[in-house]
């Protein structure tokens, strides 16, 4: 069983993210705190019972940073998956160069939690399977338990590292016209629609009519809950 804490310093979204570790198999929660202060002293008086951190990014009396710095200089290796609303690529570089394995932006549905989590407990069980010197198949494995899933058998002209990108642009800021995914990722109109018809097609992504704009109404797309 893989013991997991919540950090967070919002009661309600520890008690929705309690009921998400809850809903999957394999996992349970064993402990919530509220601050950057109880967070360290749960990890290192933990007796064992902290396989997996939620950690939030800001709080009243510290950051998800000042806890990362603290509790790997205390050499913790306790893993951590950054559940927060802070989309700052300096932070986001900062948390994975102190060990963050995910980095998980609210708000998402229980599909995308609950793919993270799962994307966990295979590196935990290929971790656990390569132990020793693990082969090079092995490692590569171990890497890749934590890649994104995508749909692999691609159209012509579609690209894996591209259809990454697009997938976690609609995952972060759904529902997204193929306007708006364009101008993030800076590639063109075209090119982000046949990227979000393949995820449509793919059963990831459901597409609908957006209104409110003179002229024809203009596709927006979202990602399927569960996908």
């Amino acid at each position: 069983m893989i013991g997991v804490l919540l950090v967070d310093d919002d009661a309600l979204t520890l008690e929705l993210h309690r009921s998400y570790v809850e809903r999957l198999d394999g996992f349970r929660v064993t402990g919530e705190c509220t601050g950057a202060r109880a967070a360290v002293a749960a990890i290192l008086d933990g007796s064992g019972e902290v396989d997996l951190v939620l950690l939030d990014v800001t709080m009243p009396d510290g950051t998800g940073l000042d806890v990362l710095r603290h509790i790997r200089a205390r050499a913790s290796d306790v893993d951590v998956i950054a559940v927060t609303g802070v989309r700052d690529a300096d932070v986001v570089r900062q948390m994975v160069s102190l060990g963050v394995s995910q980095y998980l932006v609210k708000p998402f549905a229980f599909g995308v939690f609950r793919e993270r989590l799962e994307q966990y407990r295979e590196y935990r069980q290929r971790a656990a399977e390569a132990a020793g010197a693990p082969t090079q198949s092995e490692i590569d494995a171990l890497l890749g338990a934590f890649r994104p899933s995508i749909p692999v058998a691609l159209p012509k002209g579609l690209s894996v590292d591209t259809l990454a990108k697009v997938t976690a642009d609609v995952r972060a800021h759904g529902p997204v016209s193929a306007v708006e995914s364009a101008a993030r990722l800076g590639m063109s109109r075209v090119a982000a629609r046949r990227y979000l018809e393949h995820l449509v097609g793919a059963g990831r992504v459901i597409r609908s009519p957006r209104y409110g704009a003179p002229g024809r109404p203009e596709s927006e797309y979202v990602w399927r809950d569960g996908a």
